[in-house]
């Protein structure tokens, strides 16, 4: 089968225009338009429906385009192997995570590593949603859970708990509050019952909210939690590895926390040898380290 005939296919399935995908390309509409008609004379199927609204792939259609797009993945992934048996890490990475873990805790750490590495390139991709990373949908994942697809090197960061957490502002104002019984008197800020979340965090608010909460609110992410908190709205469920970066949060009852959440990094066996994933891996341990370091430090005093 012709590979640019399946490369054209591919770019007007995903653009559904032939003349978008043309433009992506750098080729004419009516160019698009014969390869693409020729394909489909080769396999003597009916690929796109037509209509004035743009083409829809046809069930054939969805078929070659599934098979299409795992071509180029695996396209992809041996480009990445190839430039990484260079000397230098540069290129691009695509780094995957949750919202709060990648907005609150990995995102401002992310200067130190492009300080170190100025050629690399991270896409950060930021969604609760699991990527498939033999499917290379990402080439990296930092993950509130064991990863369970096969063919993956998972490395075990570190563990975490979903805590209580005030303002200084509002500790002074207010007072801390001695038992659970006492969050009557505050407003809870957690994450919406209905969002994305590890379910330990779940497990917690459900707890807290048998304590009699008068006043609440829920977001549907933790850097909306840690706003809350923030701006003295109440006392906010977030998890520990925010008091690194934010000093001015107060524990509020201590013993009260979730069930620990394991920390893991995973990435296809494939990119084993990737010099982009070697050092993104390391530097992301080592800011792991300071994190245990500083934990341990606020522990003992």
């Amino acid at each position: 089968m012709d590979w640019d005939k399946l490369r054209i296919f591919h770019a007007v399935a995903d653009a559904g225009s032939l003349t978008h995908a043309g433009d992506q390309l750098n080729l004419s509409q009516s160019a698009v338009s014969r390869h693409v008609r020729a394909l489909e004379q080769s396999l003597n199927v009916i690929l796109f429906h037509r209509h004035a609204r743009g083409l829809i792939l046809t069930e054939q259609g969805e078929l070659l385009f599934e098979a299409t797009r795992a071509m180029l993945k695996r396209l992809d992934a041996a480009t990445a192997r190839i430039r990484d048996s260079k000397e230098g890490v540069y290129g691009e990475l695509r780094v995957t995570t949750t919202i709060g873990f990648g907005t609150l805790w990995l995102a401002p750490r992310l200067p130190m590593l492009y300080a170190k590495y100025p050629d690399l390139k991270i896409d950060l991709m930021l969604e609760e949603r699991v990527l498939d990373l033999p499917m290379r949908e990402a080439d990296v994942a930092i993950r509130m859970k064991e990863p369970s697809q096969a063919d993956l090197i998972r490395k075990r960061l570190m563990s975490i708990h979903m805590q209580l957490y005030a303002s200084k502002q509002l500790v002074e104002k207010e007072g801390k509050p001695d038992t659970l019984d006492d969050l009557s008197r505050y407003r809870l800020i957690c994450q919406n019952p209905r969002s994305s979340q590890v379910g330990a965090g779940a497990k917690l608010v459900s707890d807290l909210m048998t304590h009699n909460i008068t006043s609440l609110l829920t977001v549907n992410n933790y850097y909306g939690v840690l706003q809350g908190v923030l701006n003295n709205l109440g006392i906010g469920v977030l998890p520990d590895y925010l008091t690194y970066d934010f000093p001015e949060l107060v524990r509020i009852l201590p013993k009260v926390k979730s069930s620990e959440v394991p920390v893991f990094l995973a990435y296809p066996e494939e990119l084993r040898h990737s010099k982009r994933i070697s050092a993104f891996r390391d530097f992301v341990q080592q800011e792991i380290i300071l994190y245990r370091k500083h934990l341990n430090k606020s522990h003992n005093s």
